[in-house]
């Protein structure tokens, strides 16, 4: 592997291509960006707004349906154990209770998203393809939370579908677009 600096192509040290390459660093990588994601919020009840739905379908197109899904299982058994990975809320627990609170449809649903993101992207290459996949991937976890928050919590669905899905409408078209842009502009960059 090669890089350019200054205008001049040097190689990367071997230990480092290894690495780079490895599928592991795609999946710890996306755990990760995930958790930085969930950091950014706007405190909206029951269910605030962050960035992790965004990486979570990025994570399913970027490194596939399995890998993408290991990601996002890696990022929930780090919440599980205590990390601090999720969002900031003091009312919904902390560690494993958090998926017992009004995110844990959201939540439980990330995998499946980036599995099902994932599985789509690597069938079908094109812009439309890898944007109908993100917001399938999206539906996938608003649907999970909506069902979830309405069965342990809410229990009205058209009330919950106006604090859980229907809020989230705009935002989510504004993260997949976004996430498209970023995809297909680390592939272009991949391939130069």
């Amino acid at each position: 592997m090669q890089t350019k600096y200054n205008g001049k192509t040097k190689a990367l040290s071997f230990p480092w291509i290894k690495i780079i390459a490895s599928e592991y660093f795609g999946i710890v990588s996306f755990a990760f960006l995930t958790a930085i994601a969930a950091q950014i919020t706007i405190p909206i009840k029951p269910v605030p707004f962050t960035l992790q739905t965004m990486t979570v379908v990025l994570a399913g197109a970027m490194l596939g349906a399995k890998k993408g899904a290991y990601s996002q299982l890696l990022y929930l058994a780090a919440g599980a154990i205590g990390l601090p990975v999720f969002a900031v809320l003091p009312e919904s627990g902390f560690g494993i209770a958090r998926f017992f609170s009004t995110t844990g449809g959201f939540l439980l649903a990330f995998p499946l998203a980036a599995f099902a993101t994932g599985l789509l992207v690597e069938k079908y290459k094109n812009y439309f393809a890898v944007v109908s996949s993100m917001f399938l991937g999206e539906v996938i976890i608003i649907l999970s939370g909506t069902i979830f928050l309405n069965a342990f919590f809410i229990h009205n669905f058209s009330e919950t579908f106006k604090v859980a899905a229907a809020i989230f409408s705009v935002w989510t078209a504004v993260k997949v677009f976004t996430a498209a842009a970023i995809y297909f502009g680390l592939k272009k960059a991949k391939a130069e």
